[in-house]
């Protein structure tokens, strides 16, 4: 097994909605903001060559909505999707499997492209089965106020259509036994969001999606403004986080433009960050 990160882009977005209650004298100490409160976040897919397999995890938020769209996302950077493939030595054609960890638009966005002559779309893998689960499925094609604007038809739809979705079962023992990893299921950001537990190296390398954003998201009551339950949230966290902290997990971020990995450590004042890396420098 080989492990690539892989860069899609980077956007901002509104430092309150991603800390919710936590007032700004306490996050902006770790997630700076601009003169509109904005702060920097990355899209960081995770890509996993294993045998005969490779597997994308999540996808960025593609290139295919309209400039009025992207405006409000303020996309900076030169990194793309296909070229953080190239510099691995692969191209799209090339992924067999994609995983989104859930369906929102800068997790999944990726996944469809117009197609040739722009009338529709298609997915852009098309050589991979495209994995989610039933109950998160159910739950973004059928969006709750709350989350409407984060779960776009274009960008959903036309997996299925494809032919090319498979779910996975929360309920089986061994749920993400099909692409040789673990799967933790949390239910307070969205219904069922997915996050990867990978055996690699002899270290397990966890992919936290938007279970944990940013290194500044450790403490508990540092809950996203986005999640449609966030005591659960905690109660999310507070398990995950303990156990991370007593199997020195490494954390890999999807969110954090200045961090890719870190670890976490029990202090009194609960689980707070240990150590943070660059891919590169924990695995080869």
């Amino acid at each position: 097994m080989k492990i690539y990160s892989i860069e899609t882009g980077n956007f901002k977005l509104d430092g309150g909605a991603m800390f919710g209650i936590v007032p700004k004298v306490l996050w902006e100490r770790t997630n700076p903001a601009d003169s509109n409160n904005l702060i920097d976040l990355s899209m960081r897919s995770l890509l996993i060559e294993d045998g005969d397999r490779l597997i994308l995890i999540d996808t960025g938020m593609g290139n295919k909505q309209s400039a009025k769209f992207f405006g409000y996302y303020y996309l900076f950077g030169d990194y793309t999707l296909d070229g953080s493939l190239a510099k691995h030595g692969f191209h799209r054609d090339d992924i067999t499997d994609v995983f989104l960890t859930h369906l929102h638009f800068d997790h999944c966005g990726g996944a469809i492209q117009f197609n040739h002559d722009k009338t529709g779309y298609e997915v852009a893998f098309k050589n991979a089965n495209y994995w989610s689960n039933q109950n998160h499925w159910n739950w973004a094609t059928k969006p709750n106020n709350r989350e409407k604007a984060s779960f776009l038809k274009e960008n959903i739809n036309p997996i299925e259509e494809s032919g090319q979705l498979k779910f996975i079962n929360p309920e089986d023992k061994k749920p993400g036994i099909d692409l040789n990893f673990d799967i933790f299921f949390a239910d307070g950001h969205t219904e069922k969001q997915m996050i990867p537990i990978i055996e690699y190296q002899g270290k397990k390398l966890v992919f936290m999606a938007d279970l944990l954003p940013t290194t500044g998201h450790i403490p508990l009551p540092f809950v996203m403004g986005y999640d449609t339950r966030p005591l659960i949230t905690m109660d999310e966290k507070k398990l995950f986080l303990n156990k991370a902290a007593d199997e020195e997990f490494f954390l890999f971020l999807e969110h954090d433009t200045q961090t890719e990995i870190c670890t976490v450590k029990h202090t009194e004042k609960g689980v707070r960050l240990k150590n943070t890396f660059k891919f590169n420098e924990i695995f080869n």
